[in-house]
């Protein structure tokens, strides 16, 4: 059972850091953003700058001197100066702001080493050098959806993750039905409840601290979705009649706690 997709990174201090990985739908996100920001700052340059060589071809043709070759150099300096910001505005950026830009705050992730720390100035330069490979034909995208750590040339060259930028959760204290607590009652004599992992019951119990705070049908899609690998995982043959799978989720979790509870006072 998996609600997020984590990480455990171990630091150079050897300590162990869980992250979730941001996800291709917070990347591409952050990245529309970060490219309507860069677009729009590179029309505005190249306005400018037009309306400069404009001027200052004008005012040399005055002069009636020769300068043939000049409009190819504003050219040239105008496509390094656009290579600059397009590269520059990640890098300044992610190094800055400790691996956001503008659109990664938006979408509320960020870029870390692969041992967890910010990343530094060749981090960011590598990332930003190697975004116009992964953006050929989506090449980054097919990496993050297909790879198991969602990571694209320029991570992997890197040494880079994208992961959900760390913030408290508020823990809602969990309600529990008098139908839930009744089945809770029945489950241990019923069910093989040894068969569900700490991992899962974590699963389980962080639903349930989140649930009032999510939408109604993606609510209902997970609950039924949970309910029913908790229901396998217990070998329990069907969900009570008149039972909805938030209850029986609610069941679950009560009668677990209730017997690791036991576990930890005979030990």
């Amino acid at each position: 059972m998996r609600l997020f997709n984590r990480i455990t990174l171990l630091t150079p201090e050897s300590v162990e850091l869980e992250f979730t990985l941001a996800g291709i739908g917070s990347r591409a996100l952050a990245l529309l953003i970060d490219y309507h920001i860069v677009a729009f700052t590179l029309i505005a340059l190249w306005l400018l700058l037009a309306l400069i060589a404009g001027q200052l071809l004008s005012y040399l043709d005055t002069l009636g001197s020769n300068y043939a070759d000049l409009p190819i150099w504003l050219l040239a300096i105008a496509i390094l100066i656009t290579f600059v910001i397009a590269t520059g505005y990640f890098v300044f950026f992610e190094v800055t702001w400790q691996g956001q830009t503008i659109g990664k705050r938006f979408a509320k992730i960020r870029v870390i080493r692969d041992d967890g720390r910010p990343v530094g100035l060749s981090q960011a330069a590598l990332r930003a050098l190697l975004r116009p490979i992964d953006d050929i034909l989506f090449i980054g995208a097919f990496l993050i959806l297909l790879g198991q750590k969602e990571k694209r040339i320029g991570d992997w060259v890197a040494g880079t993750l994208v992961v959900q930028e760390v913030r408290p959760v508020v823990k809602a204290a969990i309600a529990v039905s008098q139908e839930a607590e009744k089945l809770a009652a029945e489950l241990p004599q019923i069910t093989d409840l040894s068969k569900l992992l700490p991992d899962d019951f974590a699963v389980i119990r962080e639903y349930l601290q989140r649930r009032n705070f999510m939408e109604r049908n993606a609510k209902s899609e997970l609950s039924l979705q949970l309910a029913r690998q908790a229901r396998n995982l217990i070998n329990l043959e069907t969900i009570p009649a008149g039972l909805t799978s938030d209850e029986f989720l609610e069941a679950v979790y009560l009668a677990y706690q209730q017997q690791e509870r036991g576990i930890r006072d005979e030990g």
